[in-house]
């Protein structure tokens, strides 16, 4: 952790946070499941237009974006310890090189999250994410080589979702938390969180590669869906409202284990 008393307190508000959107997005998906809500609103974005619109909302959007703004600090400073275990050898270096990758993508997210709960707090009008994330792909396709580079994006995502995945299931997620004093009940209960959390959510970002996959595959922009899309695939399978209702619950396992991890952050090494 970055070694500022100050910026660790903002960051564990914005932990809070980030497990805040993290329950929206399984409240959003549990009623697009159920019929209730739309496949663009069960994505962050959305989640975070769907807080704007609720009293009080703006004031909780401010909070939330400095709070995601000290994160992406946050990680930055972890970014640069990581870079400095690169001048390790063998098991070290691959540990950082792993570790920097991982940094490196939650700095991205948190900014780029930053960024869109400003706007929504500021009452920017923000496009659908879906739309967005089209257009970006579509301006893509026009350039030299577009289609291999969104072909390569679906790759990185997909990656980024497998190594959630694994991450999850080795458990590795504990060393982000302290639970020295933590009681048995609680060790217990994060791991949990943070196995189904990390799973489903690795899963999800799994499907929106694959949409990024099919939309370089067939040459159409309009494949390219993201998380909100990726839950109307899941809904559009056999069994989709079943599946999708575990998704949800999962998004709010890891909703969960964000809070935890706010309430036990790892002790700066």
């Amino acid at each position: 952790m970055a070694d500022s008393s100050a910026l660790q307190a903002v960051a564990r508000v914005g932990l809070v946070a980030y497990g805040v959107v993290h329950v929206l997005i399984a409240w959003l998906a549990l009623q697009l499941a159920w019929g209730g809500g739309s496949s663009d609103s069960a994505s962050k974005t959305g989640a975070l237009a769907a807080l704007a619109a609720q009293p009080g909302g703006r004031a909780l959007l401010w909070l939330l974006t400095l709070g995601l703004v000290a994160l992406a600090l946050w990680q930055a400073g972890e970014l640069l310890h990581h870079l400095d275990g690169l001048q390790g050898t063998g098991e070290e270096r691959k540990d950082s090189v792993g570790n920097l990758v991982g940094s490196l993508a939650r700095v991205v997210v948190y900014a780029a999250l930053a960024v869109t709960a400003g706007k929504d707090a500021a009452g920017g009008s923000a496009q659908s994410s879906s739309s967005t994330q089209q257009q970006g792909t579509s301006g893509l396709f026009g350039v030299p080589g577009g289609r291999i580079l969104v072909g390569i994006g679906a790759l990185v995502i997909v990656g980024i979702g497998v190594y959630q995945i694994v991450k999850a299931l080795r458990r590795s997620f504990l060393d982000e938390v302290d639970l020295t004093g933590a009681s048995a009940r609680t060790r217990e209960l994060t791991e949990k969180l943070g196995m189904v959390g990390g799973a489903v959510k690795g899963f999800a970002l799994g499907v929106v590669g694959g949409l990024f996959g099919w939309a370089a595959i067939t040459f159409d922009p309009a494949k390219a869906q993201g998380l909100g899309g990726a839950m109307a695939t899941i809904l559009s399978a056999p069994f989709g409202r079943v599946l999708l209702t575990l998704v949800a619950l999962g998004f709010l396992a890891y909703g969960g284990y964000c809070a935890v991890r706010a309430r036990f952050p790892a002790r700066s090494s």
